[in-house]
Formats: structure tokens, sequence, C-alpha cells
């Protein structure tokens, strides 16, 4: 990868970075950030890897960045920014299909990934909100994960699929990636 490209790549991913972590943090002014019940605007750009793998390092440090104003602490900076890295990878490997051109699964890796990791890490939470594996309950589970799935699949497909079909349109990562 010559000079230019390399520094292209980290600008990007800088960008998409400040950008997931300001977005967050406006949705936390709107209490909705952080939680049982989530609805980040940021995850709307967690399909950005459908158009460069520069996303994935981004979203991922924007969500560290994010998640350092989490009430959950290190517990959310781990799981949470794992989450993220786990949806930015899967996001970048389905990308690829497409129906009609449209990556139609892109919002998808990010759902699963905050249902599972996300839901998990709620339900390890004791009422007084300390994280413990003795907290853990199926039921427990089962709540977190449809609450944050439902507020993720929101966002991921109600902005995230829009997102895309306006970067599609409109080239702007094909300027921005070349």
């Amino acid at each position: 990868m010559s000079t230019s490209k390399k520094v292209r790549f980290l600008a990007l991913g800088a960008v998409i970075a400040a950008l997931y972590a300001v977005l967050t943090y406006v949705a936390a002014a709107m209490n909705v950030a952080y939680g049982a019940v989530q609805f980040r605007f940021s995850e709307a750009l967690t399909v950005l890897p459908v158009f460069t793998p520069a996303a994935i390092p981004g979203l991922t440090l924007g969500c560290l960045i994010a998640n350092l104003g989490s009430p959950l602490g290190v517990v959310d900076w781990v799981f949470g920014t794992g989450a993220t890295l786990i949806a930015a990878v899967g996001t970048w490997m389905v990308g690829k299909f497409r129906v009609k051109g449209i990556p139609v699964l892109a919002p998808l890796p990010p759902v699963i990934a905050n249902v599972v990791i996300v839901g998990f890490e709620l339900a390890c939470l004791s009422e007084a909100g300390a994280f413990g594996l003795g907290n853990f309950t199926w039921a427990a589970f089962g709540a977190s994960a449809l609450s944050v799935g439902i507020g993720e699949l929101v966002v991921c497909y109600a902005l995230g699929l829009p997102l895309i079909l306006a970067l599609q349109r409109t080239k702007a990562m094909d300027k921005l990636t070349a």
C-alpha cells in the first residue's frame, strides 16, 4: 500500500471514529445511548465497512471513545467495543452480497453482535449495577437482547440502509476511497 493510500485509510478511519463518537454523545444527551434501550444514531455508521475496510478500525475506535462516557465504565469499554469490532468485520464480510446492487445484509451483523454481546453484558449486571457472571439469568439475557436488538434493528435498517443508498447514489465513498 502506498504512503498516500495509508494516509487516506488512516484519515478516513479517524473521521469515522470522530463521527461515531460525536453521534453517540448526541444520543447520550438525549438519554438513549447507554443502557437496555439504546437508539444510538452512530450505529447507522456500522454499514460503512461495505464501502471501505478503513471503517473497521474507525468504528471500533469511535465506539471505544464513545463508551468512555458510559455509566457501565470498563465493562462497556470491553463488551461494547468488542461488539462493534465484530459487527464491523461481519458487515465487511457480508457487504459483497447484494440484491439489485444493495447490500441488504449489511445492517444485520451489528444487530446480531449487539443482541448477543451487549445483551449478555447487561444480563450480567446486578440490581446495583455491578458486573458478574453470577448475575446472569436467561430471562435477563432475553429481555436485554430484545430491547437492545429492537433499538439496533431500527437504527441500522431505518438509518443505515438509507445511508448506504445515499452514498451509492452520490458516489461519495468512491471519491473518498479512490
